[in-house]
């Protein structure tokens, strides 16, 4: 620690000594930079801020109906895009920049500057800044109102442009589609008209060849029932007599009534007998009754007459025949004439079922002679209708994506769906933004310093004399003592020294005090 003090204390001390140096060196230093930084010229700023964003209402509208464009990537994009060499160039020639062009070089050098002087900075996904910066405070402001012009148009532009081309492709493929499928529905109809017998129905999926092996089987299946109805008709057509053999009791002609003819009889009686228990015999409902009982009387007295003039005429077709009993009555059987005519009505049925069997045999037959000379039909078919469908599909999705693109195009160009809002337009800069003076100055006076006191230091090393017994000791030659030091100035000159030194100092931090009032008044950047 003591050795660290005293090399402290000599390199003061040998400082001291070329201090003057130090001070003409900061003098030197100040004057220097301070004349340069106050040369500087100003350069001031013009901004703007933007926010961007989606329509909030029509955006969820036509999701899923329209062709979506994302606006974080649109924005992405026109970032981007915006500082590309043609839009530059556009902005060179929009404003007073193209002065500055003498030549092909001249315009590169200032495309290449431009590129990095306008920046736009984002905030937050929708919201950005863009700034430029210029010596020239109008110009400053025509570059920034110019991008932000190109902006908008960019959004704008660049929309309907990319809308424009993906519908002329769009229309491209559409029309090339039709044309594909209008030949796939001509070839699969003219297939489908040659071998229409052998091929599925669109409804059902079923050929007419499976529909007649069906209808072949069904008509065997029904023809074998059929026969199995008509046999069983015959055995009990057989089994049944024609005629019905009744005796003749002699109790008039209604002895012979029965059927419907005396159920009515006796339920009219019967009806008279429940009046006559509540009403007398004049009762109105009484002498209704009598009436209604004397019609069906009547009316069953014709029936039974009737019967029994049919029984006699059958009775004299009988006389003399074996088994015919003297006073016996016969008529017809009406068990017999109704299985009769099933009978009948079976056979007719059978003849039928046999001429359709025969038919559909004939027309099953054809078709299956047909399919053995077409083998491999219904994969060829197959291959046709895959064809088919997947150009369908692919039309109908291309249609579709029109439909859609077109609500898109509509929304960009009527609706606007992306909204720029200017939220700081551009101004004319009145205060300049660099250099930053006051700065600039005081760096100026510490350099000054580091580089005086650094001078100093520089000049102390080259000293050879020695400032203790220690350093003289050191290079090996034997000391027999020391003399201190006599002084040969007087404390007052010592004194004007310090104090022309303290006020060579004092006056370059006056006039640095000076130059930052003078800063601070003009009101320009600190």
């Amino acid at each position: 620690m003591e050795q660290l003090r005293v090399l402290i204390r000599r390199q003061a001390s040998a400082a001291w000594r070329f201090r003057w140096a130090m001070v003409a060196c900061a003098w030197i230093v100040c004057a220097i930079g301070w004349v340069a930084v106050t040369m500087i010229p100003n350069r001031y700023e013009a901004s703007a801020r933007l926010y961007v964003d989606a329509d909030a209402v029509l955006t969820p509208l036509l999701r899923g109906i329209a062709v979506e464009n994302q606006v974080a990537g649109q924005v992405d994009m026109l970032q981007r895009t915006l500082l590309s060499r043609p839009n530059l160039e556009k902005l060179i020639a929009s404003t007073d920049l193209d002065l500055q062009i003498s030549g092909s070089s001249d315009l590169e050098s200032l495309v290449q500057s431009l590129a990095g002087q306008i920046k736009i900075t984002p905030h937050t996904r929708n919201l950005f800044t863009i700034t430029y910066r210029n010596t020239s405070p109008k110009l400053a402001f025509d570059v920034v109102q110019t991008i932000l012009t190109t902006f908008i148009e960019s959004k704008t532009g660049a929309n309907r442009s990319e809308m424009q081309n993906a519908a002329l492709f769009i229309e491209q493929q559409v029309a090339a589609y039709e044309r594909q499928l209008r030949d796939a529905e001509r070839r699969r109809a003219e297939f489908r008209t040659k071998y229409m017998d052998l091929l599925p129905n669109d409804l059902n999926g079923v050929t007419r060849m499976e529909t007649a092996q069906q209808m072949v089987r069904a008509l065997q299946g029904s023809l074998q029932d059929e026969q199995a109805k008509r046999d069983m008709l015959r055995s009990e057509v057989a089994a049944v007599p024609p005629l019905l053999v009744t005796e003749n009791d002699g109790t008039g002609a209604l002895g012979n009534l029965s059927g419907p003819a005396k159920a009515r009889l006796d339920e009219a009686q019967a009806k008279l007998d429940r009046l006559r228990l509540v009403y007398t015999d004049n009762h109105p409902d009484v002498v209704m009754a009598k009436k209604e009982l004397e019609a069906q009387r009547s009316k069953a007295v014709q029936e039974a007459e009737a019967s029994a003039r049919e029984a006699a005429r059958v009775a004299k077709a009988t006389d003399g025949k074996p088994g015919a009993a003297p006073g016996s009555r016969s008529q017809p059987n009406p068990v017999y004439e109704q299985l009769k005519v099933r009978l009948v009505e079976s056979e007719s049925a059978l003849s039928s079922m046999q001429r359709q069997l025969a038919d559909a045999t004939r027309e099953r037959n054809r078709l299956e002679e047909i399919a053995r000379g077409a083998p491999g039909l219904q994969a060829e078919f197959m291959n046709l209708t895959r064809d088919y469908d997947v150009l369908r599909k692919n039309y109908e999705e291309l249609l579709a994506r029109r439909e859609s693109m077109r609500i898109g195009a509509a929304a960009e160009a009527d609706a606007d769906k992306i909204k720029i809002q200017i939220i700081d337009p551009p101004q004319v800069p009145q205060n300049a933004v660099e250099p930053k003076r006051a700065l600039l100055t005081s760096a100026v006076l510490v350099a000054a310093i580091a580089l005086g006191t650094g001078l100093a230091l520089l000049l102390a090393q080259f000293d050879q004399s020695f400032h203790t017994l220690d350093e003289l000791r050191d290079i090996g030659l034997p000391v027999a003592g020391s003399i201190s030091m006599v002084a040969v100035t007087s404390p007052s000159t010592r004194i004007i020294s310090v104090l022309s030194f303290t006020f060579a100092i004092a006056i370059l931090l006056g006039i640095y005090g000076g130059l930052l009032l003078r800063l601070i008044r003009q009101g320009g950047p600190l």
